[in-house]
C-alpha cells in the first residue's frame, strides 16, 4: 500500500469525521469516548459529539445517558462506552492493588474517602454510574461479569477499539495506546508486549519516512486519497483528530498543547485552545468564552494570519454559528 503523510492525515479525518448520525451510533461507532470535567464553553465530549451528532446540544449525552446503553467508566482514560466493550473489562483483578496503603486522587492530591471509596468500587466493577445530575454522578449497583472465555481475545478485542478509533497509528502511539489500556487493567500489566506483538501481525500497516503506521486489519485497500471537505471545524482538545499530539505534530508540523494546567504566563495557546481544522489543515486555535447569551472566540494562527478567501471566512462564520446553537439550552 502505497502512502504518504498527506494521504495519512485525510485518511485520519475521514475515518472520524464521519457523518453526523445519532447520538448511540455515534457512541458505538467510536467505541469509546474520553470524557472531561472542564467546561470551556462545554465538556469535551460533548465538543466532540457536536460534529457527529444531528442537532447535538451541549448535555444531551448526560440528559440522555440512562437511555443509550452505554456505561461510563476508566478504560486508557475515563469516558464513555458501548456496553459490550465495557464487559470485556470486566471483573477487573484489583483486589492487591487496593488492598495496600492509601489511594490518590488523578490529580495527585487527596479527597474525602467516601469518594475515594466509590471510585474505587465503581473501577472493580461493583457499582455503574447510574445518571448524572449537574455534573455529580449518581451509582447503582451493578450486576457481576462472568470472566470472558478467552481473555486474551477480549484483550485483542479492546485494542482494537483504540485502533480503530484513533488509526492511522505510529508505531509508538500503538504502543504508547497499549500501555495505557494494561496500566488500567492490573490483570494484564505483564501482557503488554506479547499483545503489541500480537497487534502488529494482524494490523494493516504502511511504512512513511521510516515510520510504521498501523490501521485496523482489512484496511490495506482502502481509498488512497480520500476527498477534502471544505469546512471549518473547532475541535475538543481531546478529539480523535487531536488526542495523539505524536500524530499531530508529524501530521501538521507544530506542536499542539493542552494548556488549562498551565500556570497562565507560561501558556502559548490558551486555557483551553481548541484546535481550527480548515479542509484537512489545522491552521490555529481558539478559545472560546461565554458571558450570558454572548459568545467570545478569540483566534491565533500558526502562520500569524487566517487563510486567505472567501471560503474560509464564509466556513469560520457557520462554524460560530453552529457552536452558538450547540451552547443554547433546550427548552
Amino acid at each position: 500500500m502505497k502512502s504518504n503523510l498527506k494521504v495519512l492525515r485525510r485518511l485520519a479525518i475521514r475515518r472520524t469525521l464521519f457523518p453526523p448520525t445519532t447520538l448511540k451510533r455515534a457512541i458505538y461507532k467510536f467505541g469509546f469516548l474520553q470524557a472531561d470535567p472542564i467546561r470551556a464553553p462545554a465538556r469535551a465530549q460533548d465538543l466532540t459529539l457536536r460534529h457527529r451528532v444531528k442537532d447535538y446540544r451541549a448535555g444531551d449525552l448526560e440528559r440522555r445517558y440512562a437511555t443509550l446503553d452505554v456505561e461510563e467508566d476508566f478504560f486508557v482514560n475515563y469516558g464513555f462506552m458501548p456496553v459490550h466493550i465495557h464487559s470485556l473489562m470486566h471483573p477487573r483483578d484489583v483486589d492487591a492493588h487496593f488492598a495496600h496503603g492509601k489511594v490518590r486522587n488523578w490529580f495527585g492530591g487527596s479527597s474525602k474517602s467516601t469518594t475515594q471509596l466509590l471510585d474505587s468500587m465503581h473501577y472493580r466493577g461493583m457499582l455503574r454510574v447510574a445518571h448524572r445530575e449537574g455534573g455529580i454522578r449518581s451509582y447503582s449497583i451493578r450486576n457481576p461479569t462472568p470472566p470472558a472465555a478467552d481473555a486474551r481475545a477480549a484483550h485483542d478485542a479492546l485494542i482494537d477499539v483504540l485502533v480503530e478509533k484513533y488509526a492511522p497509528l505510529p508505531a509508538a502511539s500503538l504502543g504508547q495506546l497499549l500501555s495505557l489500556l494494561c496500566g488500567g487493567v492490573p490483570q494484564w500489566r505483564g501482557e503488554r508486549q506479547s499483545a503489541l506483538q500480537r497487534a502488529k501481525q494482524r494490523l494493516s500497516h504502511v511504512k512513511v519516512d521510516e515510520i510504521d503506521w498501523y490501521m485496523p486489519a482489512g484496511q490495506r485497500n482502502a481509498r488512497l486519497d480520500p476527498p477534502v471537505e471544505e469546512r471549518v471545524r473547532l475541535l475538543a482538545p481531546f478529539d480523535p483528530v487531536v488526542w495523539d499530539r505524536r500524530r499531530f505534530e508529524l501530521f501538521w508540523g507544530w506542536a499542539y498543547r493542552f494548556e488549562a494546567y498551565t500556570p497562565e504566563p507560561k501558556r502559548k495557546l490558551g486555557y483551553y485552545a481548541l484546535p481550527l481544522l480548515w479542509c484537512d489543515e489545522i491552521v490555529g486555535w481558539g478559545n472560546v468564552s461565554t458571558k450570558g447569551a454572548q459568545l467570545g472566540v478569540k483566534l491565533g494562527y500558526v502562520a500569524g494570519r487566517a487563510p486567505r478567501g472567501r471560503g474560509f471566512r464564509r466556513e469560520l462564520e457557520a462554524e460560530i454559528e453552529s457552536l452558538r446553537l450547540f451552547l443554547r439550552p433546550r427548552n
